[in-house]
């Protein structure tokens, strides 16, 4: 029962430097997959969340909803098309991304973290201008010719994270749940992939860290065994190798992004793993992947 307790100890002292360095500093999280998904990872996700509150933490959520989004536009029989890994969102669409991602989702999440004793608020990137777009194109190569120009529809980019905010309601130690919805200039709702809005947000706060939870335990190498750490130049020789490749490449490269435009570290971690927000922030190994300027 002693080394026990012990090892509780141990846990808790490892953990202090990283309390210590971290404290005040804000920690942007993309929230999705498997950790929205299933009862127990849900509510270690809100424990985390509130537990980086209560440590003097500023954490701030992003959460995507693409499984959900697809259940329902299945159940109103409204045809679903995804080109280059991008849901193309006509205007029936967009009601629907919109309605579950605002609405049903962003506010499951802000009454399971406060459930869990924190303090968070719901929002879309149409309140206060939050999030401004434009929309997105696509273009695919064509040989001898100029790329072909591909309508995916309501998809939009970030263009403006309007941080007014996020740091009004940080400084009142709120936490901002933020649903990936943007705005165009003539007040046109986009639907924008949640990895880039995650990093836009933590890129205009200036975050200490940007943390993506996804399926997969981070980037593998081609033995598949997990690689700790990667800097610009490491990722690009592995994307050129093709060692980083399908879904990898637009998070790495998200993540790239942050880290250049100001973010102190960059981390693709398994959303699978129990309280894995925790263990990436307050161990010296961490257990996902990190990116670095």
């Amino acid at each position: 029962m002693t080394q026990e307790w012990i090892k509780k100890a141990e846990v808790l002292l490892e953990a202090l430097p990283y309390m210590r360095k971290f404290q005040g500093q804000t920690v942007v999280i993309k929230y999705g997959g498997a950790a929205q998904q299933e009862p127990e990872l849900k509510a270690a996700f809100a424990q985390d969340v509130t537990l980086l509150q209560y440590l003097g933490l500023r954490p701030v959520v992003v959460h995507g909803g693409g499984p959900q989004i697809g259940r329902l536009l299945k159940n109103l029989n409204i045809p679903t098309r995804f080109v280059e890994g991008l849901r193309v969102t006509d205007a029936a669409t967009m009601d629907v991304v919109e309605m579950v991602l605002a609405g049903k989702i962003n506010k499951e999440i802000v009454n399971l973290i406060n459930a869990a004793g924190g303090r968070a608020v719901g929002l879309s990137g149409k309140d206060g201008r939050l999030l401004e777009a434009e929309k997105a194109h696509l273009y695919k190569p064509r040989e001898d010719e100029p790329p072909e120009i591909i309508d995916i529809g309501l998809v939009g980019e970030v263009t403006r994270v309007n941080t007014d905010l996020i740091r009004t309601l940080l400084e009142k130690h709120f936490i901002p749940v933020i649903a990936p919805v943007g705005v165009g200039p003539e007040g046109e709702t986009y639907n924008i992939n949640a990895d880039n809005v995650a990093g836009a947000v933590a890129e205009a706060l200036k975050a200490v860290k940007l943390i993506l939870l996804t399926d997969v335990a981070g980037v593998m190498d081609e033995d598949g065994n997990l690689i700790p750490s990667l800097n610009p130049n490491s990722l690009a020789l592995l994307t050129e190798a093709g060692v980083v490749k399908g879904g990898m490449i637009p998070k790495t490269q998200c993540c790239l992004e942050a880290v250049v435009g100001g973010v102190g570290k960059a981390h693709i971690v398994d959303g699978r793993v129990l309280h894995a927000v925790l263990l990436e922030i307050f161990t010296d190994q961490g257990i996902g992947t990190e990116i670095v300027a």
